[in-house]
């Protein structure tokens, strides 16, 4: 039986629910309706091409899990010729907006390389380097054009940060789906998109992200290599938004990728441990699902 809601992909048996996916879904719908909220997961084994998931393609603001995808854009244009990551960015105070924790320390000399950038962005999800970064390939609508050269037809930016994280319910602007962002992230971090020194700066790039510790990757098991990057919303006018987009190799596996998105059950007004459990809990059902593979 096809669960209302869950996205069931299966190999060579059309039609058919492998067990380990049915359990896989199974186990996201009991942990959205255990937690309450909206819940959308794909996970994505990048060796079969196979995925399993719960409402993977409805549509999730992505806050700042679109940073890893923008930093991966902005080395494919290095890889071919239309950036350089050395060149310089200028930028002054008025171009300054909250959570700005690498750019601030490069304010007094008014510029930063775009590698600075683009590890920022990645790593700190500094949001003046993501506005700085998305001026250079044409804004939101150069980013969303990018996608869409790499196959993604559902994600879409349509305003810089912080402006970008306010998607209340009915809001097309600035969402993804599950699907599309694990299929996105995969191309870039495993696929032939990026050239193998500019794929491996990526790959170290989220690795050394940091923000996600209570997320996804708190779920995985302590001898699996990760990376990943988050995504949070906050404001009264919506659901808190917890979001976060991994990579995780098993060993002597070839990686996983899991695109997890949660829409809280309200609006609170700080970031609630408990919200972030629901992602690490994610975490969990992919590793059961990738080591029973």
């Amino acid at each position: 039986m096809r669960l209302a809601g869950a996205t069931l992909i299966v190999p060579f048996l059309p039609g058919c629910a492998s067990p380990v996916a049915s359990e896989a879904a199974e186990d996201l719908v009991a942990l959205e309706a255990r937690v309450g909220g909206r819940l959308g997961v794909s996970i994505l084994d990048t060796a079969s091409n196979v995925s399993t998931g719960h409402r993977a393609d409805q549509r999730y603001g992505m806050c700042s899990t679109f940073k890893l995808a923008l930093a991966g854009i902005i080395l494919r244009e290095a890889d071919q010729g239309r950036l350089s990551l050395d060149q310089s960015v200028a930028f002054s105070q008025s171009d300054m907006v909250p959570n700005a924790p690498v750019v601030e320390q490069y304010l007094p000399q008014g510029a930063a390389s775009v590698r600075v950038l683009a590890e920022a962005a990645q790593t700190r999800g500094d949001n003046v380097a993501t506005n700085l970064l998305l001026n250079l390939i044409g804004g939101p609508a150069g980013f969303t054009a990018r996608l869409r050269d790499l196959g993604d037809n559902a994600t879409r930016l349509d305003r810089l940060e912080p402006e970008m994280n306010l998607v209340p319910l009915g809001e097309v602007r600035d969402t993804t789906t599950p699907r599309a962002m694990a299929r996105t992230t995969a191309r870039l971090l495993t696929g032939e998109v990026l050239s193998e020194t500019a794929r491996d700066l990526l790959v170290s790039w989220t690795i050394a992200t940091t923000t996600g510790a209570k997320r996804i990757r708190a779920g995985l098991p302590a001898d699996w290599r990760a990376g990943d990057k988050t995504g949070t919303g906050i404001h009264e006018s919506m659901a808190n938004k917890y979001n976060d987009v991994a990579i995780a190799w098993p060993p002597g596996r070839s990686p996983i990728v899991i695109a997890a998105y949660y829409e809280a059950p309200g609006y609170f007004e700080e970031i609630r441990d408990q919200d972030q459990a629901v992602l690490a809990e994610v975490g969990a059902i992919a590793a059961r699902w990738a080591m029973r593979r």
